[in-house]
């Protein structure tokens, strides 16, 4: 059988960790920073996880991760 592609967006924005949660990175810190509070910014800087709801969908599109 043939392998499954990845979704190449998924790969760019989700990584598994060693106990198989999927990681995120947290919207908003891209631009327009300035109105932005140093508290609200930094809190941006660590990573989120994926909801449970929506673990299966993401594993689908990143198989070998």
């Amino acid at each position: 059988m043939p392998k499954m592609k990845s979704k190449s967006g998924a790969k760019k924005r989700f990584r598994k960790t060693g106990t198989g949660k999927i990681r995120r990175n947290k919207m908003n810190r891209r631009h327009i920073l300035t109105k932005k509070s140093t508290k609200r910014k930094r809190h941006l800087r660590k990573a989120g996880y994926i909801a449970d709801c929506m673990e299966k969908q993401v594993t689908r599109m990143i198989p070998y991760a």
